[in-house]
Order: structure tokens, then C-alpha cells, then sequence
């Protein structure tokens, strides 16, 4: 047993709910900007998914994979009440998505992918691992906003605002060695460890039963994608939109892995695709 925290915004009443899934370092206020564009319209939910934001953590810690993200978020959407479902993934979010998308019967109407297929390059994956579970320590926001920053290069442009609005979320207090006040990272450690276990045959299962759930996808699908990235590649872009739900694809220019969706183009792109007769 565990608990799921999430934020919320607009009408708790709208029968019309958009869910937001962060991707796998992340949490529930990446969608911040999002969720204020679309809260008139929308139920907007933005789950912190376990060992993340204010979620527990899991007591085994090889449980940190999609098969427990997808129960979790079942459970979510049979609260939730919904009558329609919109879904909004970046990278592991979209992941979750694609899962319960391709599900029979799948309460989801349309779903956004962002930054993810279900053909992930390996090189990302090793990028990702240099720095997944290195627990860290900061004296100041501003000194974990640089630290963050040197990581995330592939979210592409922001004005420092925006940075540490980013940033702020991805933060808990911390006392650091010498004892003195300063900021640690908001998720569990041990969510790096099935990343890390992972061998060349788990990862080629895992893509073919990705192509699988993407296959038996039958809602309207929108995929974005960064030209810079190192994780989706155009190639696998293009399959995608040839197989399964066929998904439109709109790309960012000086943007790798992942689009914030802060920007004003990536906020407008999902807004007309999930608002479209």
C-alpha cells in the first residue's frame, strides 16, 4: 500500500479531466503553465507518481517501472470520476500513457506523447544514468537551478523566471553534511535502481511490448518531439505516424529531450490539439 499525491487545477466538478504525467526524474508541477492554459476547460490532475514530489516511496525499489505506474494510475482515473479523459505524458508519463492508451476498452480520448516512443535509444538511456540516484546537496535554489540546468540542456530556452519555477518543485529542504540548512533532490534514490539493472534483453523486450500496446492504440495522438533529441529519434517519429493511431507529429526547433511545454508554441500546440472538435 501506497500513497499517490497529485495537483490539481480548475473546476473539481468538470466532468471533462486532463491528466499530466511528468517524466522520470521529475514531478506533478512541471505542468504548472500547462495547467493554468487549460484549467477554464479542463479537470487538470498532475500526479507526483511514486517515490517522487510528495508521494511515498516504495519499499522495493525495483517496483520503480511502468507496470506499477499504470496500476497507480487506474486507481487514479476510477477516482477521478471522469466522463471524458485527456492525457498529457512527457517521456516516462507518456510511457504510462501509451500502456493504458493501447488497453481494451482504454477510458483515454486522446493522448499527447511527449518525447516518447516506444524505440528509445540507448545512448539517452546512458545519459540519463550519469546522474539518475547521485544524491546531491545544495546551499541555495540558485545553486541547484545551475546544477539542474548543466543536466537539462535538451529542455532547451528559458528565462531564469521560468528556470526556478522549475526548479523550486524538484527541491525538499536538507541538511548537509556539516549539518547546515540547503536543498536536496524531491525523489527517491532508489527509483535509478531498475535503470541501472537493466540488460540489452530487458530493454528489447520492453520495445516490442510498447509496440504492442502503440499498435492497439485507437484514440487521436499527438506526438511531440524536440529535433535535437537523443532519445526520440525522427525515424521512430515517422513509424509512428505510419502505425497504430498514426500520430501527427509537430516539432520544436533548439529543443532535444524534453520539451517543458513552458513555451508559448509547445503550450498552444497541445491546447489545439486537445481542444479540437
Amino acid at each position: 500500500m501506497h500513497r499517490m499525491a497529485y495537483w490539481e487545477w480548475g473546476d473539481a466538478a468538470n466532468p471533462r479531466v486532463l491528466v499530466c504525467v511528468h517524466g522520470l526524474a521529475r514531478q506533478g508541477r512541471d505542468f504548472d503553465t500547462l495547467a493554468h492554459s487549460l484549467g477554464a476547460e479542463y479537470r487538470v490532475v498532475c500526479p507526483d507518481v511514486v517515490g517522487r514530489g510528495r508521494s511515498d516511496a516504495l519499499a522495493d525499489p525495483m517496483a520503480y517501472q511502468v507496470p506499477t505506474y499504470v496500476a497507480d494510475m487506474v486507481t487514479l482515473i476510477a477516482r477521478l470520476d471522469a466522463t471524458a479523459l485527456h492525457w498529457v505524458g512527457t517521456s516516462m508519463g507518456g510511457l504510462i500513457g501509451m500502456v493504458l492508451a493501447g488497453l481494451p476498452n482504454s477510458p483515454i480520448q486522446r493522448l499527447v506523447l511527449n518525447e516518447i516512443g516506444p524505440t528509445i535509444q540507448p545512448e539517452a538511456v546512458a545519459r540519463i544514468g550519469t546522474y539518475l540516484g547521485v544524491p546531491q546537496h545544495w546551499a541555495t535554489v540558485d545553486e541547484a537551478a545551475d546544477a539542474l540546468l548543466a543536466i537539462s540542456q535538451g529542455f532547451g530556452p528559458h528565462t531564469r523566471e521560468q528556470w526556478l519555477a522549475l526548479t523550486r518543485p524538484m527541491l525538499k529542504p536538507d541538511a548537509g553534511p556539516d549539518g547546515a540548512a540547503g536543498f536536496k533532490l524531491h525523489y527517491d534514490m532508489n527509483i535509478a535502481q531498475p535503470l541501472r539493472a537493466m540488460t540489452a534483453h530487458d530493454a528489447a523486450t520492453g520495445e516490442a511490448v510498447l509496440w504492442h500496446s502503440y499498435d492497439h492504440i485507437a484514440c487521436p495522438t499527438l506526438l511531440l518531439r524536440g529535433a535535437d533529441s537523443d532519445l526520440l529519434t525522427a525515424a521512430t517519429a515517422q513509424a509512428m505516424t505510419l502505425r497504430g493511431p498514426k500520430a501527427r507529429v509537430v516539432e520544436f526547433a533548439g529543443v532535444g529531450h524534453a520539451p517543458t511545454l513552458v513555451a508559448a508554441d509547445q503550450v498552444n500546440a497541445v491546447r489545439e490539439f486537445l481542444l479540437a472538435p
